[in-house]
């Protein structure tokens, strides 16, 4: 019976009330299961019931067992062989609970709710006991996850990588301190974006970054064409010590903020206009002379923002080298802090976590919730690909 016959009026009149339409979906599903264990036996048998084989091993009767399933909990018979060398897969031993009542745990979890918060939800919704000890069982598997996930293999090359670090609350030896969750991202050759890793640490610094770098040349990366980070003490130059020939980009967004942060309410508007005409200048000349006269009307005032963009002015206009297709996505960590904002959002309702594993599984499942609609290559794709083939063909002929 299908969607649309279930739905037919005639099939729905024989059911008086709706707890009676709800029992016998409960009965449906427990068939259902019943029947995908029978079917499981008969593969691992090698014949189906009531057919004649020669293998020794044969059907012994059921066992009994409680499940639990997003129309309730079931009481299940589970096939028996009388060798016991059948293990069932839909519902391995040690096992009461379908992968669907996981999977919502998992997605829960994930949005930043509390265990209890999840048990009282999955009691409502429908109708199952699952405890916060169960709850806590099932989120630890995903630090497996997390291992194996971090340490797999990358790409040899990635177009474009953007860095940024993101700071939580979390607890430890009895106080709360911040720590920063490091995140890269990775434009492929394929043009699709890629979470590289995370990694956790104390307050963000280019020591540590020098850690990450090092974790993804070890993981595979050969070469990064173009770096986006913000303006970190050192961090440029932690970049130059592992990928040497990378073009290294500093956010201009936070470049603009940092600069306008010691300046008073009445100049803001007026040194911020000075400043605009620098990143919107058509070529790294035109900034030049945009960054001169910033530099006269407000030098005597804001020497320490003038001295930011003259010390980081390399850095800060390696986009002027580039199409204005490329130029779009890499003057700024637009795109990382993008995936920042989307993680807050997921673990908002959590305003310090217990341990750092807690604070590593909710950013992980995060990304994951996030990075499912990463599908498709970034806009103008085959442009900036060609863009990048003429302007690095000699390193990208290599992989």
């Amino acid at each position: 019976m299908d969607k649309k016959d279930l739905l037919n009026s005639d099939f729905l009149k024989q059911f008086k009330t709706g707890d009676e339409l709800k029992e016998f979906l409960h009965e449906l599903q427990k068939r259902g299961v019943e029947q995908l264990l029978e079917g499981e036996l008969d593969a691992h048998l090698g014949y189906d019931k009531y057919q004649k084989s020669d293998n020794p091993n044969s059907r012994n009767g059921h066992n009994t067992k409680k499940i639990k399933t997003d129309h309730g909990t079931h009481e299940i018979k589970v096939p028996r062989d009388r060798d016991s060398s059948y293990s069932p897969m839909l519902i391995r031993k040690r096992q009461n609970m379908v992968d669907g009542i996981e999977n919502v745990i998992i997605s829960l979890y994930a949005k930043g709710m509390s265990n209890s918060d999840i048990e009282e939800q999955i009691r409502e919704v429908y109708d199952i006991e699952v405890s916060s000890s169960t709850i806590s069982r099932i989120t630890e598997r995903i630090t497996a996850d997390i291992i194996a996930w971090q340490n797999r293999a990358l790409e040899p090359v990635y177009l474009i990588v953007w860095m940024d670090g993101i700071v939580f609350k979390v607890r430890e030896n009895s106080k709360v301190i911040n720590k920063t969750i490091y995140i890269a991202i990775g434009l492929r050759m394929d043009g699709r974006k890629e979470v590289l890793g995370l990694w956790l640490g104390k307050n963000e610094s280019a020591a540590f970054w020098m850690s990450v770098l090092t974790d993804m040349k070890a993981r595979g990366v050969r070469d990064i064409l173009v770096t986006v980070t913000d303006n970190l003490n050192g961090f440029t130059e932690t970049i130059a010590t592992v990928f040497p020939e990378s073009t290294k980009q500093i956010c201009v967004v936070h470049q603009i903020r940092n600069s306008t942060k010691y300046v008073v309410w009445k100049d803001k508007k007026a040194f911020a206009a000075d400043m605009k005409e620098i990143y919107t200048a058509p070529n790294k000349e035109a900034a030049g002379a945009a960054l001169d006269v910033l530099e006269d009307n407000w030098n005597s005032k804001y020497s320490y923002a003038i001295k930011s963009w003259r010390k980081n002015w390399e850095e800060l206009t390696a986009f002027f080298d580039f199409p204005m297709e490329i130029r779009k996505i890499i003057y700024t960590t637009n795109i990382i802090e993008n995936l920042n904002g989307k993680i807050r959002k997921y673990t908002k309702n959590k305003t310090s976590f217990p341990t750092d594993e807690a604070v590593m599984k909710s950013v992980f499942l995060a990304v994951n919730e996030v990075t499912k609609k990463w599908t498709m290559p970034i806009r103008d794709w085959g442009m900036i690909l060609n863009q990048f083939l003429i302007i690095f063909e000699e390193r990208l002929n290599l992989y």
